[in-house]
């Protein structure tokens, strides 16, 4: 019965079924060989299956995709005779190179030996991605796999995604031996924090650490640049103990700080977390340092909100001039008519950044007699500046006072220069900044242009909200100038007369002894008794005559516990032992 159903039209077996099912199905397409060992082998279908056979030598290997990997075919590249870019090992020759000692200034010198290492080229590479600060994917750009290949065609470049974790493994290993180095230094450490907010509204916050290591070098370190979620004092406060228990870092001296109202709550977070841990000096009574720099910034803001027109018409000019490159074309042949040789360019200001506008005027200024010729051959310069803000083009008398202007805007920008220094110490360069900028703005008060007098005594109000009250001025500024050998005590308390009325100079020379004494028992109570230890351990009276012997206990009992200011306070603090012993 089955047998006549398989006769019957429109039965067919089962098996005819799926012959046809699998005729009709398209055939999947053979996947790309992406591996770059394919340059070097060709594959071969042979009667026991696909087989890889070299280029160089016709060395064969097996290569089916489910049984075999590319692994043997390297090895082999790397180990063949006849590929042209392998040494013999039969060759007792090494391979020379000249061997740069100094490479970041450019000079080759020396002769050595360099043996290929891919590790190290990969590590190389990743140190070039971090400094430079390129992206991942730069490594996978067809001209960079052509460089490498020229420079070395044993290398193969890794992929983007190897090429992150070489540089995170790389952050871990500089994370570890600066834990070390923070972990084995002898001096307590400073920190400088900021947040700010990206164009994509995410927070942002950076932790930068400062100290001077056992070799007297002074070293800056980023420990973290994190996001943060939101600009509250308690969350800073709480980013930044987080990332010191992550460093394992208690020893902090003080931390500084822009003057937002969220870092007072967050300094005063971590004095409590400080204190908590007791590692504080003095309870934290130094921990909040304003930002000398920031200062200044709002100092000369607040200034120039009452800005000259004569400033403004300068503005203008400029803002025409930049806004057609045929005019600017037109200017620079100006400016060879005049025979002025400057390589300034002319610039705009940014209304939030008083700097810039003082690097408008010092250019502009360069440029007077070519702004000059340029109103008589442009008609339209003339005619469209009498329609703008200034109403006019500017005139002898606009220059000469945007000259003064920028000569009162040099002072801050160069002060501004100086403390924002991080290369060399400037904790000792705070005081005498203070102190220029007090006089420059007592002389400019008594001043007989109105605008000038004006600005300074708006400029001076905003700078005794920062530095006029003597409880809120941290001492170190003044400590600092104490610890320069170049300074002495009654130095700073000449200046302090000097700048402040007597009744705030007669309060702060007072804080600035007690502070002294302060930190000196400080020390002396939490480690003058183990450096005694110490030292006599090290010291045998015995060995010394009634002279030496008295020199001996003027360092061990007089000498030795000051220097807790080497330590704490900088390099400068063994010229105040000096200067005390004397």
């Amino acid at each position: 019965m089955s047998t006549n159903m398989d006769n019957v039209e429109g039965n067919v077996p089962i098996e005819e079924h799926e012959s046809d099912n699998e005729k009709s199905k398209p055939k999947r397409k053979r996947m790309k060989d992406r591996s770059e060992v394919w340059e070097h082998f060709i594959k071969e279908e042979t009667h026991t299956g696909m087989e890889a056979r070299c280029k160089y030598c016709g060395m064969r290997y097996k290569c089916g995709t489910k049984r075999n990997g590319t692994s043997p075919l390297w090895a082999h590249i790397n180990r063949c005779r006849k590929y042209p870019y392998n040494t013999p090992k039969e060759s007792k020759q090494s391979l020379l190179s000249f061997k740069s000692n100094k490479i970041e200034s450019g000079c080759t010198s020396g002769l050595s030996y360099v043996k290929y290492d891919p590790t190290v080229i990969r590590k190389a590479l990743s140190e070039m991605v971090i400094v430079d600060e390129l992206p991942f994917k730069f490594v996978e750009g067809v001209g960079f796999k052509k460089f490498c290949n020229v420079m070395e065609p044993r290398f193969h470049v890794p992929s983007r995604i190897t090429v992150a974790k070489d540089c995170y493994e790389t952050f871990l290993t500089q994370k570890r031996k600066l834990k070390l180095l923070l972990k084995n230094c002898n001096s307590r450490v400073s920190l400088t924090t900021d947040t700010w907010t990206s164009i994509q509204q995410i927070n942002y916050m950076c932790l930068t650490v400062h100290f001077v290591d056992n070799d007297w070098n002074l070293q800056k370190r980023i420990l973290n640049f994190c996001p943060i979620s939101s600009h509250k004092g308690e969350e800073i406060g709480k980013e930044i103990e987080k990332c010191l228990l992550d460093w394992e870092l208690e020893k902090v001296f003080c931390i500084t700080v822009d003057n937002a109202s969220s870092n007072d709550t967050a300094i005063g977070y971590m004095r409590r977390k400080i204190n908590g841990w007791k590692a504080g000096v003095l309870k934290g009574r130094f921990l909040h340092m304003r930002c000398v720099a920031h200062i200044v910034n709002l100092v000369v803001s607040d200034g120039l909100k009452i800005v000259n027109e004569s400033i403004t018409r300068v503005r203008q000019a400029v803002r025409f001039i930049k806004q057609s490159p045929s005019r600017l074309v037109r200017f620079k042949k100006c400016v060879v008519e005049e025979k002025i040789n400057s390589k300034k360019l002319l610039c705009l200001d940014v209304p939030t950044r008083w700097n810039s506008t003082f690097l408008m005027l010092d250019a502009a200024l360069v440029f007077e007699y070519a702004f000059e010729r340029y109103s008589e051959e442009d008609p339209h310069y003339v005619i469209e500046l009498n329609e703008r803000e200034g109403k006019g083009c500017p005139t002898s008398e606009d220059w000469e006072t945007v000259r003064r202007f920028s000569e009162f805007l040099q002072v801050f920008y160069d002060l501004t220069l100086r403390v924002s220094g991080s290369l060399h110490v400037t904790s000792n360069l705070f005081f005498h900044e203070l102190v220029s900028v007090a006089v420059l703005l007592k002389d400019l008060m008594t001043n007989d242009d109105v605008e000038m007098c004006l600005m300074a005594t708006k400029m001076k109000e905003k700078y005794d909200k920062y530095w006029g009250d003597p409880e809120k001025i941290n001492m170190l500024i003044f400590i600092a100038v104490v610890l320069d050998p170049r300074y002495k005590l009654d130095y700073v308390e000449w200046m302090l007369i000097e700048i402040y009325d007597s009744k705030h100079a007669f309060v702060l020379v007072n804080n600035l002894k007690e502070s002294l004494n302060a930190l000196y028992e400080e020390y002396r109570g939490s480690s003058g008794d183990v450096i005694r230890e110490e030292v006599s351990s090290s010291m045998d009276s015995s060995q010394f005559s009634p002279k030496q012997k008295k020199l001996q206990l003027s360092w061990k009992e007089y000498y030795q516990p000051r220097s807790f200011f080497i330590g704490t306070l900088g390099a400068y603090g063994i010229e105040l032992l000096i200067e005390w012993n004397g």
